[in-house]
């Protein structure tokens, strides 16, 4: 109850009760309210500064599960990765290697991105562990993305396996039972002519004058030189994918530039023009721009047989009016 106030009154010489205004009582109680307010949050603050409240439990427990949740998420990011690293080590060894094609790098495809990308979640309890998230599953994206572009690449190339089998230079240029003395190995060696220490781009197989010189695989006449210099007449093969075949010191050229060209057929004969000490044929192997040594694709294990029946099923091929 409210304790009550008088105030003297010298007219009637007694004591009134004082009425109080509206407006301080109403400031009085909402002092006391404020009061009260400010109390119970000093109260709630001090308990649950010592004391574990069950609100605050519920936040600890959602974060712990939120910490669950980025563990098993960077669980699957890295066994992801890890399957994608394998594909990609079958890929390059595997896939790639059947088609002759070398490994597919895209500038950039391995640089990190910068930190500015991450910037946005900078500032929270949590941001080292959103970050490393981040940044594993950008890299995953970005072999994700490497890998399925050599895989594009790789169903344009089984698409061509058929051609590609033809236009691989695979057989040997002339009939092996014409060939007279020893190969000239590819490689750096003594020229015999000139004296000088030269790398050999090709490999020289000795043979009569005459003797026919065959296309290896499947392709283009992409030029014929009818001079006497260096090579002397020679004729350089285009097979696409990436192969060239060259034959030199020819006694005789059978194609022009631009024919079309089967493996087996008869394109030259062997000849002994240009810097050249005896009758044989200079034959290249060029693959990507780059010479490689020809006795590795000779098909070592043909048999006479196996021969004959390619430059016979050559000589019934005609490309003429393609």
């Amino acid at each position: 109850m409210a304790k009550k106030r008088y105030k003297f009154n010298p007219q009637t010489l007694t004591y009134e009760v004082m009425a109080i205004p509206f407006r301080i009582r109403f400031y009085r109680i909402l002092r006391k309210v404020l009061i009260g307010f400010i109390l119970a949050s000093v109260v709630n603050l001090l308990f649950s500064f010592f004391f574990y409240t069950p609100k605050m439990y519920r936040i600890g427990e959602r974060n712990n599960e939120l910490m669950l949740k980025y563990n098993i998420l960077n669980d699957k990011i890295r066994a992801a990765t890890a399957k994608l690293q394998e594909l990609r080590h079958r890929d390059n060894n595997v896939y790639r290697s059947l088609f002759a094609a070398d490994s597919l790098n895209l500038h950039g495809i391995y640089t990190p991105y910068p930190d500015t990308k991450y910037s946005f979640l900078e500032g929270d309890m949590y941001t080292p562990e959103m970050i490393g998230t981040w940044r594993d599953l950008d890299a995953m994206t970005r072999m994700l993305y490497l890998e399925s572009k050599s895989l594009d690449e790789l169903e344009v190339l089984s698409k061509n396996k058929a051609l590609m089998a033809e236009a691989i230079p695979a057989i040997w240029p002339l009939d092996r039972r014409k060939l007279r003395g020893n190969i000239g190995a590819f490689g750096t060696r003594v020229h015999p002519i000139t004296g000088r220490v030269k790398g050999h781009q090709g490999v020289d197989l000795g043979s009569n004058i005459g003797t026919p010189v065959y296309a290896t695989g499947d392709g283009f006449v992409a030029f014929n030189n009818e001079g006497t210099r260096g090579y002397g007449r020679q004729i350089l093969l285009n097979h696409g994918f990436g192969y060239k075949t060259r034959y030199a010191h020819l006694s005789k050229i059978e194609v022009m530039p631009g024919q079309k060209v089967k493996r087996g057929e008869k394109i030259g004969e062997v000849g002994n023009t240009g810097l050249s000490k005896g009758p044989h044929l200079h034959y290249e192997v060029i693959y990507k721009g780059v010479h490689v040594d020809p006795i590795n694709y000779l098909s070592r294990d043909m048999t006479e047989a196996e021969f004959q029946k390619i430059i016979e099923s050559a000589q019934y091929t005609t490309y003429e009016g393609d």
